[in-house]
């Protein structure tokens, strides 16, 4: 069986969280042929993969949002659209009702168009663009607003005109442009369309507006109101949607999923790959405090280091590293880089991608300053090599930290607010000066892990969900012949 794995900004150009979860889901099942649909920011980044690509992953198909800036109209075109077709579009751009992905479809890869910008240079588009702005939006300015529009649908345009490969299965990893992809690859081909949300694709990409420069003003709430809408679509379309935890699956259905449609199946971790390092020890030297973690801004480095100088103000010598990836964000990276050298920093390390096993048995306290999560694969990391965390509030934080409710073995550490310097710093400078706590802490990460966390449960559940669909393929099949 093969299935079509669409990713949006991961695999296979970035390291760690959702990409290594596809690693891990392609590599621990060799009876399945995968193929990757990857939708990348960057043409530059083409062939560039940060991992050696598993034997039976036999294609990877790259489309870049950057080369859209190479598309060129063909000029003005009127009366191009057919009644439903424009019911469709002013669906999609007002976004409050259901979008037919197949009509959808249809516009963009039955009709003539020769690039994705004819659509916006066609008289019916515009009067699309204009009622509703009429409708909704009149407070803003209409060429502000046209501008808005097409930075927002020009992608998802792009996109539905690329060619989708043929698979037994689409299996979307974000509820977001490769959903939509992944959806409508479903619909042409009449297969099934499975999503794994890890973080809240929606919510997500509104914490970052919300921080943004780019989107000024009341264009926030426009670019949130868009990206709620893809995930609705997203869930829609999905025959079934997986999460990592049940607050995900909480708000999954506050956004508008199907309950019925929902599932749980958590991260799991190779805790085999940890297996050498050595429980906590009271070295009685000074505390190395670290961090694995990609250097972007979802991740919230800058509030991490002022609170490792919090820390080394009580601490002087305490060490710091910060052990991820800085080329996604090059910007951000020299932000991290200049906040550390104006406060005057000291013994602070950016390492870029590590092996994360060599690295972590020189950890006393491992830190997660993220602004939103999933279930991160470097806690339960951490917890594999006996290390406790502190993290912030964020995705599947806080049951990894103190468990749910079934679970009493007590806390692995502790959770602190987002953005929150002062609370991290304290929690950190806790567990420092309390050697018992941080080993008893990590014991229990530990047995959390081993219990509920671990990579083989995970590969076993995905393994039931690929080969009970392909039972039912085998059966429809068998009948149909008959």
């Amino acid at each position: 069986m093969k299935i079509c794995l669409l990713t949006e900004g991961s695999y296979p150009y970035i390291v760690g969280g959702v990409s290594a979860w596809v690693h891990m889901l392609m590599e621990g099942l060799p009876e399945f042929e995968f193929q990757i649909y990857s939708i990348g920011a960057f043409k530059k980044d083409r062939g560039h993969f940060k991992y050696k690509i598993p034997e039976n992953c036999t294609a990877i198909q790259e489309v870049f949002l950057d080369e859209i800036l190479s598309e060129k109209s063909t000029g003005l075109q009127k009366s191009v659209l057919t009644p439903s077709q424009r019911e469709t579009l002013i669906d999609l751009v007002r976004g409050e009702s259901d979008i037919d992905i197949e009509e959808l479809a249809h516009i963009f890869r039955h009709h003539q168009w020769k690039s994705p910008l004819d659509v916006f240079m066609s008289g019916d588009f515009f009067d699309i663009i204009e009622s509703v702005y009429k409708e909704k939006y009149s407070y803003l300015p209409f060429t502000d607003y046209f501008w808005t529009m097409r930075s927002m649908l020009l992608p998802l345009f792009y996109l539905l005109q690329q060619e989708i490969p043929k698979a037994h299965v689409y299996h979307s990893v974000a509820a977001g442009y490769c959903a939509v992809i992944g959806s409508m690859g479903a619909r042409l081909y009449k297969k099934p369309f499975l999503l794994t949300e890890h973080g809240i694709y929606a919510r997500e990409r509104e914490a970052e507006i919300i921080k943004s420069a780019w989107a000024k003003g009341d264009f926030k709430a426009l670019w949130i109101h868009y990206f709620y809408t893809l995930a609705r679509l997203s869930y829609k379309e999905a025959d079934h949607v997986y999460t990592l935890f049940e607050h995900n699956g909480e708000i999954e259905k506050e956004i508008g999923c199907d309950p019925a449609k929902i599932s749980i199946i958590p991260n799991g971790v190779h805790m085999d790959r940890f297996a050498h390092i050595s429980e906590l020890s009271d070295h009685k030297g000074p505390i190395t405090i670290g961090a694995v973690v990609r250097v972007v801004p979802i991740k919230d480095i800058i509030t991490l280091i002022h609170a490792f100088y919090r820390v080394q103000q009580e601490m002087p010598d305490a060490e710091f590293y910060i052990m991820g990836n800085t080329e996604e964000d090059p910007e951000y990276a020299h932000l991290c880089r200049h906040t550390v050298e104006v406060m005057g920093l000291r013994n602070c390390h950016f390492t870029g991608t590590i092996r994360v096993p060599d690295y972590l048995p020189k950890m006393d306290i491992l830190v997660l300053s993220s602004i939103s999560e999933g279930q991160p694969l470097c806690v339960l990391e951490g917890f594999s090599a006996h290390r406790p965390y502190v993290t912030t509030d964020v995705g599947c934080c806080r049951e990894l930290i103190y468990g749910d409710s079934g679970d009493h073995l007590g806390p692995a550490g502790s959770v602190v607010p987002p953005l929150d310097d002062r609370a991290l710093s304290h929690e950190i400078l806790r567990l420092a000066r309390d050697y018992p706590l941080r080993k008893k802490m990590a014991a229990v990460g530990y047995e959390r892990t081993k219990k509920g966390y671990t990579y083989e449960y995970f590969i076993n559940s995905y393994r039931e969900v690929y080969s009970s669909l392909e039972r039912k393929m085998k059966k429809w099949q068998e009948s149909a012949s008959n």
